[in-house]
């Protein structure tokens, strides 16, 4: 598993002892490894994908984990094979003056502020400040980065993170 995921064996045996949890970028990069949809990582065997699909998130059931100031839950993690990965993300102020190192990912995503400010740090870009209510869509592959805002204790978004694979429904039906 250490050899096809990239991920050291001494890091996959901690996780298996619950002894450590993986960052979202590790998980994706297990995922993408394995060529499984992330959320079967969350997913109990048997589980089968429906043709018509639906999922109901109750709070408590959502995997969570943490990475740095991010605090991410993982919403409809029980669908396999989807297009997207939905999360809610909390955003806490790190107090540096420097911004967050900028991660990248083969994908796309989008971001809707539900509270507080968020800066959003891009290789190719100025940084930006969003604000409630505003959202972002954006290249993954791009070195980005999510902070709270100047003078924002903390931040809550909804981000919605595709694969390279996935492909954009069309907007209207040819038939």
């Amino acid at each position: 598993m250490s050899a096809r995921t990239g991920i050291p064996l001494s890091t996959l045996s901690k996780v298996e002892r619950d002894e450590l949890s993986l960052s979202y970028d590790k998980l994706a990069q297990l995922a993408d490894r394995l060529q499984i949809d992330i959320a079967e990582l969350f997913c109990r065997r048997g589980s089968g994908v429906a043709n018509a699909r639906r999922s109901v998130d109750r709070s408590a059931d959502c995997p969570r984990g943490n990475e740095g100031n991010y605090d991410y839950q993982l919403l409809c993690a029980d669908l396999r094979q989807k297009r997207m990965t939905p999360m809610l993300m909390r955003i806490r102020a790190d107090g540096a003056d420097t911004p967050a190192p900028l991660a990248d990912r083969a994908g796309e995503e989008y971001i809707y502020v539900l509270e507080g400010c968020v800066r959003v740090d891009t290789e190719f870009y100025e940084p930006v400040v969003l604000r409630k209510g505003e959202s972002m869509y954006i290249d993954s592959s791009m070195g980005h980065a999510y902070s709270a805002g100047d003078g924002c204790v903390e931040a809550a978004i909804l981000r919605v993170c595709a694969d390279a694979a996935s492909r954009a429904l069309p907007l209207i039906s040819d038939g």
